[in-house]
This record gives C-alpha cells, structure tokens and sequence, in this order.
C-alpha cells in the first residue's frame, strides 16, 4: 500500500475519475446523483460501524476475502460503486473513501456543471421552499442546483443544509442544545 502523500492523492483521484465515469456512463446525471447519495451513505455507515471499516482495509483478510465483503454488504449499490469499493478493498485502502467521495463530488461539479445542495428537514419541504433553496444556491453559486432532500425527525425542526462542504445547521436540536451550553457554562453566582 502506497504511503507517499502525492501517490496517495493520485490514487484517490483516479478512484474518484473511474467511479464518476463509470457511474456517468452508466445512467447519467441521475445514476451521478445516486452514487454520490450511496457513497455518502456508505461513509456514515463505515463511521458508525469501526467493525466493518476496519473490516474493509485488514490485512488479516485475504483481498478475496475483503472483495466478497464488499458485494455481499454492498450488495444493493450502483456496480460502478461496488466494482470501485472492491478494488479499494482488495488493496487494503477503504480508508480513502471519504477523499475518493470528495474527489466524485468536485467531479460533479466540474464536469457536470452542478451544485448539489443537501437538505435534512424535519418534515417535507414545499415546492416553494425548494424552489428558494435552489434559486438562492444558483445565485450565489453561478452553477445549477441540484436538490436531495432528506428527511429526519430527530432534529425536531428547522433545516441542515450542505452545499460544497459548507455546512449551515439551523435545525431545532442544535439551536437546543447551544443553549443548553450556554446555560450550563454561564456562572451568575446564584446558584446553590
């Protein structure tokens, strides 16, 4: 496994070149989207799961052995990411996916022309919202928006949004729990 930085980041963006092509080939701009959206799935899930990422890269496995890993786990991805995760596993670089999924989107946004804009909402977002979202993105952006939405009640309310790594989280839980530290870090002495 190649160690020097400047391999390592041609690696990467090779990784990242044969997954968009392959995904673009495959489908388009829409087969595009949905790579990315598995791929961002795929690097919440290796963050939750030490077991499984550690999986993916351990030499103890045979690169066979970490392949089949991927195609029986990764089973319902798009075959570009599938076949791009094997060879990644084969190599013992699983490690890189989450620069391999930053390489895909710059991809995006260079050949394709787009702006992807997450959402993460409590509830579902009108078409007049998105619509603003996707104005304002455009705006100020100078390249199309693309909107993927995501639903998730635990945040209680308000928005998280992510365009090109810019993170704005205005949701309900994080304004909660600011406070909540505010409140705990703020000594008036009177307290018992």
């Amino acid at each position: 496994m190649a160690t020097n930085r400047l391999v390592v980041k041609e690696e990467v963006a090779v990784f990242a070149s044969v997954l968009f092509d392959s995904a673009n080939e495959a489908g388009g701009q829409e087969a595009v989207l949905a790579v990315r959206e598995q791929l961002g799935e795929i690097i919440r899930l290796m963050r939750s799961d030490l077991e499984l990422t550690l999986s993916l890269s351990n030499s103890d496995y045979t690169p066979e052995q970490r392949r089949n890993l991927v195609e029986s786990v990764f089973a319902d991805c798009h075959l570009a990411l599938r076949e791009v995760m094997a060879v990644m596993a084969e190599r013992g670089q699983a490690d890189l996916l989450p620069r391999v999924y930053e390489g895909f989107c710059d991809q995006i946004g260079s050949k394709l022309g787009l702006c992807v804009v997450d959402v993460v909402t409590a509830v579902s977002l009108d078409d007049e919202l998105r619509q603003l979202i996707i104005a304002k993105a455009e705006a100020d952006l100078g390249k199309k928006a693309v909107l993927r939405e995501r639903i998730d009640k635990s945040i209680l309310g308000g928005i998280i949004m992510d365009v090109n790594g810019n993170y704005i989280d205005a949701s309900m839980i994080s304004q909660l729990n600011r406070a909540r530290h505010v409140l705990k870090d703020t000594s008036d002495g009177g307290e018992c």
